[in-house]
């Protein structure tokens, strides 16, 4: 279940501090409240009442998570000044290590997915759901079911609560679960006859054999729709509307782009989107191009080149970019990025382009703190994509290795007010 407690207390103070004046100062720490007996009588009384509330279904659910220790400061439960800019590590949080190791702790142990915000857009109801874990777990194998037992769950609570499209943010959507699991899972599961049991076990043996071979299993939330077939909520990656932003961020008249860094789902069909269209895309690895040549179908492979050479002025990158690499790009190189986070900034001649985002509509509401590393009022394409399935109606999935309308949803986004970021100067 989702946990209502904390906005619950926060209204409850709020309320009393605007009709008694005097009393409640303290809406997240009650503490010196009742050190300095400013503490209102009926404050437990309304945080009861509070609790009874109905909770506010939204239309559509972002399904984020944490992202560095320190990032906690940066969303709507720190730090006010912090969260109105884009997120970067500062030294004055770094001095906070104490408090930072008391929030994982605590994280650590409740471990139950919190509302971080909610917006309203074309009457929509909109919520960002977190998921309590932390960028360095979703690499821990030891982590990889808790942390899908988590999204399952919101998925699931969503679809109790009657939400359309619930959208999967960052690593949500490269989750996996563990053979065994889904060995037990396929075992107890008395709605599949023997014969489906079979096939999905040896469908998954065979998935799973990539990974021991070392390819990452990464479905895109593809996993959760096998396991809960009647699901009549929309699981959305957004990776459409990412590669539709990326595309549109080359600037006009480029004839060849370099690719380096993990490919992912984005990244390939980003790489397919660009030789149609007559741009040659180059790696200088070998294991990168092949993967991109078997995505590629006979007619298209001419585009596609292997080079040693650094000079292109237009580099597509994802997580795996190094320092080194940077280096050997020409001056006033353009950087996109097709991941979900950004590389380490090492020129001060080059330009860094945004990981795929959109600017939101003025009529956007509740917009008063950044998204991550992303300027003020940007949202990104992954979030983005799931308010526009519901605002169009779109009563499809978008998960898996299967993407949507590329043109349709960039098209879709305009209509509905959202607009590219500007290449930085």
């Amino acid at each position: 279940m989702m946990i209502n407690d904390f906005n619950s207390f926060k209204f409850s103070g709020f309320t009393l501090h605007h009709t008694q004046f005097r009393t409640n100062y303290s809406l997240f720490m009650p503490f010196y409240d009742y050190m300095y007996g400013t503490m209102d009588r009926s404050s437990d009384v309304l945080y009861e009442k509070s609790l009874t509330r109905p909770e506010e279904s939204p239309d559509v659910v972002h399904l984020t998570h944490l992202t560095t220790p320190d990032s906690i400061y940066h969303i709507r439960l720190g730090f006010a000044f912090v969260a109105s800019k884009p997120y970067i590590s500062k030294w004055y949080l770094r001095l906070m290590w104490p408090l930072t190791s008391s929030y994982m702790m605590l994280i650590w142990i409740c471990s139950r997915t919190f509302v971080l915000e909610r917006n309203h857009f074309n009457k929509l109801k909109l919520q960002t759901w977190v998921i309590p874990k932390y960028r360095i777990q979703y690499f821990l194998k030891w982590q990889n079911e808790p942390i899908n037992s988590l999204i399952e769950e919101a998925i699931l609570h969503a679809e109790e609560r009657g939400v359309k499209v619930l959208s999967l943010g960052l690593l949500n959507q490269a989750s996996y679960y563990s053979f065994t699991f889904l060995l037990i899972f396929f075992s107890l599961n008395n709605s599949l006859s023997i014969f489906e049991k079979f096939l999905l076990k040896i469908n998954f043996y065979l998935i799973n054999l990539k990974i021991m071979q070392g390819e990452e299993l990464n479905l895109y939330g593809k996993l959760y729709i096998h396991l809960n077939p009647k699901l009549k909520i929309k699981v959305v990656d957004g990776s459409s509307l990412a590669v539709a932003v990326v595309l549109n961020s080359i600037p006009k008249g480029t004839t060849q782009v370099l690719f380096r860094g993990k490919l992912s789902k984005v990244a390939y069909f980003t790489a397919i989107a660009l030789c149609q269209k007559g741009i040659q895309v180059t790696t200088f690895r070998e294991e990168e191009h092949k993967k991109i040549k078997m995505k590629l179908n006979t007619k298209l492979r001419d585009k596609l080149a292997l080079s040693k050479n650094y000079a292109h002025k237009i580099w597509l990158v994802g997580d795996g970019l190094t320092e080194e690499e940077q280096l050997k790009a020409p001056k006033g190189t353009l950087f996109i990025p097709f991941s979900q986070f950004p590389p380490k900034r090492m020129r001060k001649d080059c330009f860094y382009h945004t990981t795929p985002a959109m600017m939101s509509p003025t009529s956007f509401e509740n917009m008063d703190s950044c998204e991550n590393w992303l300027p003020r009022r940007a949202m990104s394409a992954w979030r983005v994509a799931g308010i526009l399935h519901a605002l169009e109606g779109w009563n499809v999935h978008e998960c898996g290795h299967t993407i949507f309308d590329i043109e349709k949803i960039w098209e879709a986004s305009f209509q509905h007010g959202f607009r590219p970021l500007m290449i930085p100067s």
